[in-house]
Order: C-alpha cells, then structure tokens, then sequence
C-alpha cells in the first residue's frame, strides 16, 4: 500500500508507463492498430489490522456473479497485434468497466475489442463499429426482442 501511494504521489507510475510504452513503439512492438480491453480485480484482505487501524480508502466491494469481492480493479489496454499493454488504469473495484474506457484507447484505432462491460459508455466500443462489421444484436438484446 505504500509503494503505491508513494507512485500516486509523486506522479511516477504514469512516467514509467509512458516511458515504457516510447521504448515498446520506439522498437515497433506496438502497432497502434487495434486495442483490446479489459478489466481484472485484484483482491485485498478486508483486515484492519495495521498501524492506522483503518483500511485503504480506495478498496471497495464489488460483486461478480454471485460472488463478493474487495479490493481493486484494473482496467487495461493491449496492442491487438503484439498483446504488449499500452495502457493501463486502477480503480476501485466498485467501478463500472466502461467508465475507464477513453484512458484505455489511444484514439486512433481501427478497430477495438472489448467485453459487453464496455459497450454500454458514451464512448462505447459499439460506437466505434460500422454496420458493415458489426454481427448483429448481441444475443440477450435479441431473446429480449421477441413477443
């Protein structure tokens, strides 16, 4: 927890991504054509056992399914091609998927992938889609459709 807020504070994550994500370009590993996104929870232990008898103010609860989870999410952006991660965002794990879609792509895309989570943004990867590849409706908007 430390560590981390110690990269928060001092603006040093988003540096050394983009640092990184120069020398991955730089060589030719990324492509830049298509971006695939996607979201990972990353469990923590609900415990306040720690100095400050408190827990991280940024750690929620979230449920998938049936099951309880808390900690954080992490939202993240990879070349299509390459499948090198060109961006990445952390969240609480009470986040919706598509709220941390515009920081996952780079914009200049042609063609994006993405669970259901993110077509339901303003920015949304269906928005992004023409008729011509899109493959119709998805099949619980169709169940829902019938008389």
């Amino acid at each position: 927890m430390k560590f981390r807020h110690l990269l928060e504070k001092h603006e040093l994550s988003k540096a050394l991504f983009d640092e990184m994500t120069a020398v991955l370009t730089e060589r030719g590993l990324l492509l830049r054509q298509g971006t695939i996104v996607d979201a990972t929870l990353i469990a923590a232990p609900p415990s306040t056992k720690n100095r400050t008898k408190s827990s991280d103010p940024e750690i929620k609860q979230t449920r998938k399914g049936n099951q309880w989870y808390f900690g954080m999410k992490a939202h993240i952006g990879a070349d299509a091609a390459s499948g090198c991660v060109h961006s990445a965002e952390m969240t609480s794990a009470n986040v919706h998927d598509s709220v941390a879609t515009d920081a996952l792509l780079y914009g200049e895309e042609e063609i994006a992938f993405g669970d259901s989570a993110y077509a339901s943004n303003e920015r949304s990867l269906e928005a992004d889609r023409t008729e011509a590849t899109s493959s119709g409706p998805r099949p619980s908007s169709a169940r829902r459709a019938r008389p």
